[in-house]
């Protein structure tokens, strides 16, 4: 019995350390879902010949789907769900990025291909905490990430 309450005592006392590893992970996690579904609008995009929307259209922390449209006909690809105790934010507030027929990301439904970074960061933290990944997007759809929120390589 004096086993079993050291080590709960011990537990007790550890458990606080434990959370920004935790943070960390989940971070970590939803960056490369992102990253993932990134890649794989792009390799549709290609495969198709464009029409490849991603959306999120609640809100980035709400979860994102890939949608292909072709003769007013909108198909969803990929459904990715809210990542948990996760916040996300782009750049520009664009809730909605497009692939083009050559597999270039754009802001706006046919526009020119252009670089934008998506944060995401634990829920209450800030920009910089030391769990903040930044996603930075070349209009090519290269993808590099950067610790705690740092600002984009130019």
């Amino acid at each position: 019995m004096v086993v079993v309450s050291i080590v709960a005592i011990l537990a007790a006392l550890a458990a606080p350390s434990f959370q920004p590893l935790i943070e960390r992970w989940r971070v970590r996690e939803a960056a490369e879902n992102l990253t993932s579904t990134l890649y794989y609008a792009r390799s549709e995009a290609i495969k198709r010949g464009g029409g490849i929307t991603i959306d999120a259209t609640g809100g980035w922390d709400q979860g994102w789907k890939v949608t292909h449209t072709q003769n007013g006909t909108t198909t969803d690809l990929q459904v990715n769900a809210a990542p948990s105790r996760v916040s996300l934010a782009q750049s520009n507030g664009k809730l909605q990025l497009y692939v083009d027929r050559w597999g270039m990301l754009s802001e706006a439904n046919g526009g020119a291909p252009a670089a934008m970074n998506i944060l995401l960061k634990p829920n209450g933290k800030g920009d910089t905490d030391i769990s903040a990944i930044r996603l930075c997007i070349a209009g090519g759809g290269r993808i590099v990430q950067m610790k705690q929120g740092a600002a984009c390589p130019a």
